[in-house]
């Protein structure tokens, strides 16, 4: 009986192993790519927060006493001052009610903040529990896929060591 040479084994054993490292890799990859796509969504929640933070500044700024153009003539400085001084007269209820705006504004922005803080953390929480248990899901997907390899392998082995016999 002519014996088979080492090589009518090793060649579909070291496809074999080739083939389970590829599987290894592209679950790697699918596992990267979840965790970028959830960086991104953090990303892209944290940056709209930012901008509807920044929208409510701009809106404060917005409502302030918007300057006069300045004119090519001028008048009188007398003439001014009165003006300027009688119009601080009139204006003093109306900026102090613009005052008292502007700081409930800050407070509300402030307190919004501090609410979506505490949310942005129970979200956190509860995508952090949904990734745990994911990954509980996958490491025992895993473990039994890497199991059933390993076992092909040895029966792989066993055959060889059978026949050679």
């Amino acid at each position: 009986m002519p014996r088979r040479s080492a090589m009518g084994w090793v060649v579909p054993l070291l496809l074999s192993l080739q083939l389970g490292l590829l599987w290894v890799q592209g679950v790697q990859l699918h596992r990267q790519t979840q965790l970028i796509g959830d960086l991104r969504s953090d990303i892209q929640d944290l940056a709209d927060s930012l901008d509807s933070g920044q929208d409510s500044s701009q809106s404060q700024d917005d409502s302030g006493i918007v300057p006069l153009r300045h004119r090519s003539h001028r008048r009188p400085r007398l003439q001014r001052v009165a003006v300027l001084g009688l119009q601080e007269e009139e204006q003093d209820p109306v900026a102090k009610e613009l005052q008292a705006t502007r700081d409930s504004e800050k407070k509300a922005v402030k307190d919004a903040r501090e609410a979506q803080s505490k949310l942005s953390i129970q979200e956190n929480a509860r995508k952090a529990e949904e990734a745990r248990k994911i990954q509980g899901a996958t490491d025992s997907w895993q473990r039994w896929s890497l199991a059933a390899v390993g076992l092909l392998v040895l029966a792989w082995l066993v055959r060889a060591w059978l026949r050679r016999r």
